[in-house]
């Protein structure tokens, strides 16, 4: 577990407060940060599969594949 900080605005604060027990904060915290952090997964994780069906884009990377192998990783020092 790490601590985080991080700044809110005031007023998201005071509510907060007001309506989160303060030994459950963090635990709230964490649940709606996991949720938007999947979600932001899911919306890469779809755009990934768009590219890789995209026919044009396909043909348009096979020519980077031409730089595979390129450095050191055979030589020898």
């Amino acid at each position: 577990m790490q601590k985080v900080l991080f700044s809110l605005p005031d007023d998201l604060v005071t509510r907060m407060r007001a309506s989160i027990p303060s030994k459950q904060r963090s635990k709230v915290i964490a649940c709606l940060l996991e949720q938007e952090i999947q979600k932001r997964e899911q919306a890469l994780y779809e755009c990934a599969l768009k590219v890789e069906a995209d026919e044009t884009l396909k043909e348009e990377m096979k020519d980077w594949e031409a730089t595979q192998g390129d450095g050191i990783e055979n030589e020898s020092w």
